[in-house]
């Protein structure tokens, strides 16, 4: 509520009264000048493209892990399923110095296909949620698809993937609300103007001296809005995914 109040202030107005005391005159120009000035359009555009490019590659890749390691029995398996807990210790902020070097010999810097490529990195959580639902799977699926002449790339596919739906729908949701809402790789690596997110256009107001939180606050109640029409529009299929995942068996 306070954000929609400061959003609707001038700035005489934000710097002479308190967070929560209605402005006089309601200023719906923010919106426009928020717009405008931190140039969202085209972090909405970016914000767009590295998301659905992420939640492809990060849910194909995270099922395709969780499968290999639910499936099929091999040495190292347990070891594997053992390091996962590991790198969620590790802090992200300690590895980016290894991770930038990599990327600036890579080329991937100030590229939005070499920020979608690192975000699309194995993601742990993901990985766990898909396991937990396979294991639910029964394996006479997969024994029965084989005596049809199915490979293993055809069960995954046709069988274990559209199964996998409800885990696919709470872990879009997980990864979609960081990934949009990430900021510090997505500052350090997409340097340009040109490819800044929706995350990093909110902090053109903000500098040493001082901050325009007016136009922060409408920025922020402009970057709501898409997520708030996705879940509006798709709110049947969220509760869906997530309630058919709260049963086992």
């Amino acid at each position: 509520m306070s954000c929609l109040i400061t959003s609707l202030k001038n700035d005489a107005e934000y710097g002479s009264t308190s967070v929560m005391v209605l402005p006089r005159i309601w200023d719906f120009a923010n919106f426009v000048k928020a717009f405008r000035i931190a140039h969202m359009g085209i972090a909405f555009v970016n914000s767009v493209i590295v998301l659905v490019f992420v939640l492809a590659g990060s849910i194909i890749i995270s099922s395709q892990l969780a499968y290999v390691l639910n499936r099929f029995k091999f040495r190292g398996n347990n070891i594997i399923r053992q390091l996962f807990p590991f790198a969620c210790l590790l802090p992200g902020v300690a590895m980016q110095v290894s991770v930038y070097e990599i990327m600036q010999k890579l080329g991937f810097i100030n590229h939005l296909y070499g920020y979608i490529i690192m975000m699309m990195g194995t993601d742990v959580i993901s990985i766990y949620i898909f396991i937990q639902f396979m294991e639910n799977i029964s394996v006479s699926l997969d024994e029965s698809a084989i005596m049809n002449g199915a490979n293993y790339f055809t069960i995954y596919w046709r069988i274990i993937l559209p199964l996998l739906k409800p885990a696919t729908v709470t872990c879009m949701i997980l990864k979609g609300v960081s990934t949009y809402n990430e900021y510090y790789c997505s500052n350090l690596y997409l340097q340009s103007e040109k490819l800044r997110t929706v995350a990093i256009s909110l902090y053109t107001f903000t500098g040493p001296l001082v901050s325009r939180y007016n136009l922060i606050c409408a920025g922020v109640i402009i970057s709501i809005i898409p997520a708030l029409l996705v879940f509006i529009s798709c709110q049947q299929q969220i509760y869906t995914g997530i309630t058919a995942g709260a049963v086992k068996g």
